[in-house]
């Protein structure tokens, strides 16, 4: 009996030492591509919008590119990474034609409250409940993790919307963040930070807010490539800014684009020996759009019917291999921040909202 006993106690101390280990070696990448709805994610292009003259330049040439006969291969033209890989080897939830849905927990539906619940693990629909460049009061996973001793120094950040730096807080978290029109700074640029800062200065500005996503991606992908930070958030923005501007070609362009970055970023952790194995993909929006009235599919917020609902997306180390959710279930982006905490072996906050997810 005793024998039994020392036996059990031995193999519980080796699984927690080897759940420790595992949390220790993880790293965590996550992703989001700002205001792209979940019907073009699941279903692709969209039948009433694709040769739409009031949303499309050229519809013969868009309907080229991505309209097919059937929404299955209608998404694998659009976001061919996500569907020919990403499906065999993870988990994409949303499809609500199949039962599956992720909502936000915020109630107003646009981007600071939606970003602050997915990097909080709470809504603050109190106190966030506009895009100003306010410092946000609340404690991001980025700032947790930057606070401890595994770490501090090994956290980034990159989006295109110049207002990260204030829902990050970076000037109280210590998160370094790259947003809006920045330049990669310090002492020790690369040729190619280098690069991209002359270029960004030498390419068009089309928003005064939001820089494009090329010069995000690089960013990020030079710092992972330099510093190799151990959590890493990426924010893409120009689905949600061609949408706004009623540009349906656009707005399809940019996420097959994005669909070509992630899989770039994903190829480099696999080739990369401090990413090889080791690392968790997690993607996501920070709000809908609207698909009735028609026109509604360029605006989100409160009063846009749908706009709550989002998808998420995930794999890498540890993700078991689930393809499309098919089935009835109900996630919330609340969630996100309290699984990336588990994944990298920190404690959830009591104040925090969310609980995780078992993927």
């Amino acid at each position: 009996m005793k024998n039994r006993i020392l036996v059990l106690i031995m193999g519980w101390a080796i699984m927690g030492l080897t759940y420790a280990q595992n949390s220790i070696d993880t790293k965590v990448i996550l992703i989001t591509l700002d205001g792209f709805r979940w019907q073009e994610l699941f279903t692709g292009a969209d039948s009433l919008l694709v040769t739409n003259k009031s949303y499309v330049q050229n519809p013969e040439a868009l309907k080229t590119a991505f309209w097919r006969d059937t929404p299955i291969e209608r998404r694998e033209a659009l976001m061919p990474f996500f569907w020919n890989q990403v499906s065999k080897m993870g988990q994409l939830h949303g499809n609500r034609t199949l039962g599956s849905k992720v909502d936000l927990t915020n109630t107003m539906w646009f981007s600071y409250p939606g970003y602050n619940e997915i990097l909080t693990g709470t809504a603050d629909d109190a106190r966030i409940r506009s895009n100003d460049k306010m410092p946000n009061p609340n404690t991001t996973i980025l700032e947790l993790y930057n606070n401890t001793k595994e770490g501090k120094g090994k956290v980034a950040a990159f989006g295109s919307w110049d207002v990260f730096p204030y829902i990050i807080n970076e000037e109280r978290s210590g998160v370094p963040v790259n947003a809006g029109y920045e330049k990669a700074t310090g002492g020790d640029l690369t040729e190619r930070e280098k690069m991209l800062n002359d270029i960004q200065q030498q390419a068009p500005i089309i928003w005064e807010s939001v820089r494009l996503d090329v010069f995000t991606h690089n960013y990020a992908l030079e710092e992972m490539k330099k510093n190799h930070p151990k959590l890493l958030y990426i924010s893409y923005g120009e689905t949600d800014d061609f949408a706004h501007g009623g540009f349906y070609d656009f707005y399809l362009q940019a996420a097959n684009r994005t669909d070509a970055m992630v899989r770039e970023l994903w190829e480099y952790t696999q080739q990369d020996e401090f990413y090889k194995d080791q690392t968790i993909f997690l993607i996501t929006t920070d709000h809908g759009r609207g698909t009735r009235p028609l026109e509604t599919w360029k605006s989100h917020g409160s009063d846009i019917n749908g706009a709550g609902g989002v998808w998420f997306v995930t794999f890498g180390k540890g993700i078991e291999a689930m393809g499309e959710i098919d089935q009835e279930e109900q996630l919330h982006s609340n969630q996100i921040a309290p699984t990336i905490l588990k994944y990298i072996g920190l404690s959830i906050p009591k104040e925090m909202k969310g609980i995780p997810m078992k993927l």
